[in-house]
């Protein structure tokens, strides 16, 4: 099996496993619902963007066995609609609000800037040091990483933060790092890497040579 049916099915899920909590706790207030439309809707756009523009890194074959621990490791994301169901707290409108905010900004680094990646090295290869990423190297991550604090938000507890935090510093920041390691072959990613944070935007130039300069070749992770 490829490694992106067992992240495909957790999306596919989402939605379904949080109606379900919302059913057996009787539960269908306000956050359950932002919660459902939230979670729920970012699960169906991954299955979208699966189909229109893959990540080739989820198209390598996994023994079963790893997929199979691969779910119960995702299903850990399935923390914060559980307590915020469960629990039956009621988050305060100002926190939706910045919950709501959060996650969509969050989901229009991640899907915006995975498709300009895809389509960029669909047409040519290298460094990729304009657009989403000209001060960023990981805008895709940062995109990611805003989308889950949102529904951490809402959940009003620090468990999902903790979890999002250990999917950050096992998967994220390994991921971030080794694709560093990999573009560091391009002799230009020296100075694209000082005028570019590794996630976080570096709005100040570090040096006098612009990384928008046509001359980059173009790539990403």
């Amino acid at each position: 099996m490829k490694s992106k049916h067992f992240i495909n099915l957790h999306k596919a899920l989402t939605a379904p496993v949080v109606l379900g909590l919302m059913v057996f706790y009787h539960n269908f207030n306000l956050g359950p619902w932002v919660y459902l439309a939230l979670h729920g809707t970012y699960g169906v756009m991954w299955l979208l963007k699966d189909r229109i523009y893959p990540d080739k890194q989820w198209e390598q074959e996994i023994p079963i066995g790893i997929g199979i621990l691969g779910s119960g490791i995702l299903m850990l994301y399935w923390v914060a609609p559980f307590i915020l169901i469960s629990s039956g707290s009621e988050p305060p409108l100002p926190l939706v609000a910045a919950a709501i905010s959060i996650n969509v900004m969050g989901v229009f680094l991640h899907y915006a800037s995975d498709a300009q990646k895809y389509y960029t090295l669909k047409y040519r290869s290298g460094l990729i040091t304009e657009g989403f990423f000209a001060r960023c190297r990981n805008t895709n991550y940062l995109g990611e990483i805003l989308i889950y604090s949102g529904f951490a938000m809402l959940a009003q507890h620090w468990l999902p933060f903790v979890i999002l935090a250990g999917f950050m510093a096992s998967i994220f920041i390994p991921n971030m790092l080794k694709k560093d390691k990999s573009l560091s072959r391009y002799p230009e990613f020296a100075d694209y890497k000082a005028n570019s944070g590794l996630l976080l935007p570096q709005l100040f130039l570090a040096t006098t040579s612009n990384p928008n300069d046509p001359d980059f070749a173009q790539k990403t992770r």
